[in-house]
């Protein structure tokens, strides 16, 4: 029986935990809060050593593969990636404000895809400061690229359940493979996601430079670190075949881990070794050692979910889920589109107003204690994982990857108010949201 101490110390542990994590005063890492929050639900007994281990081994997995994939990020920029894909941006935008628009979104979703949307943060946004800079655009005229592009690369996580570590952890937590969430998955999300964009486009055509003034740009110093980029390939004599090759590698290994998940093997083994290749690859052509990854590396990310999901255990542990439970069993049960539409409201709403970490792992254990059928099961899981990826991007507090962009930006000086962000999200997200969950009640219904 636990008692009242623990359910008061609990839900106050998770209370402030997401208060600072939000604040952050003076930029505090939001591992920090996360830590604190967890030692305070272990001390109130809500969460017992044996839980831990059960923690341990559900997160294990997707908190390696997003590391390894993160590994592999940090090498692309070693290699010059971030340089060479902003000169090829502003070459295909060929002066057009309106046909860079478009690339740059097409830029973040694929790479989003080809590691998750926080590492698709940590590249797309240095790669448009760059082009944003080079061009000599003014502050407001940078608000449609970065706006966008940053809405586009955490929504697309959605459609494959690697490209997100919650997603990951949370896929263990259903029983269900990377295979099944992609089949199920990718059309109505894609589809969702391109609605989204129609949407974003509408609401920065007026504004978007129709010509983009590259005839008068100089030479300028990289945004990023006030320093002449230094040219970090002089023995590659193509570099363009040489960075396509390394993207066809990403592109195997993202590949690998499908085929890994489709035959049981775990699939950070495939990830890890993934960036193994690559870091031996660096170290032959660039002659930089692995070890400078120790220190590059954000390990503070894994502390960060292991921290969470200690304190969301906490709360399942003293009924928050079990009266979730029983609110929205009878709701979603037996009807698939009622079902999605429910889920994905609720996840959202969640992650407004607690970050989607949390959010989309209460949604999970929700569905987890309503003992449904498995069909049912997997449709409100994945309608929580749209409201997790897309729904929560409502207020830039709804994600941990819009809080990296956030932060990015401002050590930038390039200023994006509240009021700019969600006049846009609160205008594309609703209706992109509906279309998503609705589509994917009708594909799932249509596939099976």
């Amino acid at each position: 029986m636990i008692g009242s101490a623990t359910v008061t110390l609990t839900i106050a542990a998770f209370v402030m935990t997401v208060i600072l994590i939000l604040w952050r005063p003076k930029d505090m890492n939001e591992a920090i809060p996360a830590t604190g929050g967890a030692i305070l639900v272990l001390l109130s007994g809500s969460v017992s050593f044996a839980d831990l281990l059960q923690i341990t081994n559900t997160i294990s997995d997707a908190a390696i593969t997003i590391m390894a994939t993160i590994v592999m990020a940090i090498v692309l920029e070693s290699f010059g990636f971030f340089q060479w894909a902003a000169e090829g941006l502003m070459a295909r935008a060929k002066g057009s404000g309106i046909r860079l628009f478009w690339y740059v979104n097409l830029l973040c979703f694929l790479m989003t895809l080809f590691f998750n949307n926080d590492g698709s943060i940590m590249i797309t946004t240095p790669i448009l400061l760059i082009v944003l800079e080079k061009l000599g655009l003014k502050n407001h005229q940078k608000i449609p690229y970065l706006l966008s592009g940053a809405l586009i690369a955490t929504a697309s996580s959605a459609p494959i359940g690697v490209s997100n570590i919650v997603n990951l952890i949370a896929l263990k937590i259903v029983g269900m493979d990377l295979y099944m969430h992609t089949l199920m998955m990718f059309i109505p999300s894609t589809l969702g996601l391109i609605v989204f964009l129609l949407l974003l486009f509408l609401c920065f055509y007026r504004i978007l430079p129709k010509k983009l003034p590259i005839n008068a740009i100089g030479p300028r110093k990289h945004p990023l670190n006030n320093v002449k980029l230094p040219n970090t390939l002089p023995a590659i004599k193509d570099r363009t075949k040489f960075m396509r090759n390394i993207l066809l590698f990403v592109f195997m290994v993202r590949v690998s881990l499908f085929i890994a998940s489709y035959y049981g093997i775990p699939v950070s083994i495939v990830a890890v070794l993934g960036s193994t290749v690559l870091l031996a690859w660096r170290w032959f052509y660039l002659k930089i050692s692995p070890v400078d990854m120790i220190k590059k590396t954000p390990w503070h990310i894994l502390v960060f979910a292991f921290g969470m999901y200690v304190i969301i255990f906490g709360l399942n542990n003293i009924g928050l889920t079990h009266m979730l439970v029983s609110t929205f069993k009878p709701l979603v049960s037996g009807d698939l589109l009622n079902g999605s539409l429910l889920m994905g409201a609720l996840v959202t709403i969640l992650s407004t107003l607690v970050n989607n970490h949390p959010a989309l792992m209460i949604g999970t254990l929700t569905l987890t204690g309503m003992e449904l059928d498995p069909l049912t099961l997997k449709v409100t899981y994945l309608a929580s994982v749209v409201g997790s990826d897309l729904g929560a991007l409502l207020l830039p507090i709804g994600t941990l990857a819009s809080l990296i962009w956030l932060h990015i930006l401002k050590q930038h000086k390039v200023k994006i108010s509240w009021k700019d962000y969600c006049k846009v999200t609160f205008i594309t997200i609703p209706p992109a949201l509906i279309f998503t969950l609705i589509c994917l009640a009708f594909w799932v219904y249509w596939i099976f």
